[in-house]
């Protein structure tokens, strides 16, 4: 096998971050992967890989190899797009993760889309409201909602979700109508909580200009998003959330807009990935796709960025 079809495999395992992941985004069997990275380490002389039975680690010749090969090949696929594209569409298995908000009421009614476009990536779309580790559990792409910590990952703000204040009409019913941010100490509301310090949902809104933060007092405090709209439509308490999210809920009336007049904070969406100078073509494809679409959705209450 030549070097550079070699070293292409190289750094698909580092960037996959297993042998058996890097044959299913090139579509190898693992054996001839695990055959190309001995083959690799002979012709240089040195060993790339720290090799468990759980993880692959780069070993200090494999960091620096890396750093010089990954630019070479990102180059090489550049070189060979300039005139017309890649001549092979992108293909193998991509795993992807995103909060039950983005995936159930945005992207996933939008995916026939990217299905026509590549059919032949395997897509592994892990929806939830529990956050993974995108390195630990080997997952390509993930997006997030809210502001985020300090990371190593590549981080793009794609979009913003309209924030909005509801509740049920037997709650407005039992505890009446606020009619401003100053009413809210008399009420109750369901509290939207996550991770395992079970941080809260603070309401953010702008007065004036100036950003504000409430944190109302909890009826109940739920960890998943459509548990968290239910309790809403049972009238356990007010909620805010994404327009997005609610909108079959508002129209037959479960549930209904209070607060119209508060400038609430809208929340930031983003899309994470490894900080690699190489992606795989199908993790690529699906970035670029995702920006796309967030830009052509026609919402109230979606803003791209």
């Amino acid at each position: 096998m030549d070097f550079l079809r070699l070293a292409r495999i190289f750094v698909a395992v580092v960037d996959q971050g297993s042998f058996a992941r890097a044959g299913g985004a090139l579509a190898m069997a693992r054996p001839n992967v695990t055959k190309a990275i001995n083959e690799l380490e002979a012709q240089l002389g040195a060993r790339l890989l720290h090799r468990t039975t759980r993880r692959l680690s780069l070993t200090g010749e494999g960091e620096l190899f890396y750093q010089r090969v990954a630019g070479l090949i990102a180059q090489e696929a550049d070189i060979r797009n300039l005139f017309g594209g890649a001549s092979e569409r992108p293909k193998g298995r991509l795993r992807i993760d995103m909060p039950v908000a983005v995936g159930r009421s945005l992207l996933i009614p939008h995916l026939t889309g990217f299905r026509a476009a590549y059919p032949d990536i395997e897509l592994i779309l892990g929806v939830s409201d529990h956050q993974v580790d995108l390195l630990a559990e080997g997952v390509d792409v993930v997006l997030r909602l809210g502001p985020l910590p300090a990371s190593s990952l590549i981080a793009r703000h794609i979009a913003d979700l309209t924030m909005i204040a509801c509740a049920s009409p037997d709650y407005l019913a039992r505890h009446g109508m606020p009619r401003g941010m100053e009413d809210l100490a008399a009420h109750r509301a369901v509290t939207y909580f996550s991770g395992r310090g079970r941080q809260v949902q603070d309401w953010h809104w702008l007065q004036d200009g100036v950003p504000r933060v409430f944190r109302p007092t909890p009826a109940l405090l739920v960890n998943d998003t459509e548990a968290f709209i239910e309790c809403a439509v049972q009238g356990h308490g007010m909620i805010l959330v994404g327009g997005a999210s609610v909108q079959s809920q508002m129209a037959s009336g479960a549930l209904q807009r209070i607060l119209a007049q508060v400038a609430f904070c809208p929340l930031p969406l983003s899309v994470m990935y490894p900080d690699r100078q190489y992606l795989a073509p199908q993790t690529r494809a699906f970035i670029d796709w995702a920006i796309a679409c967030f830009d052509t959705i026609d919402s109230p209450w979606i803003k791209a960025i």
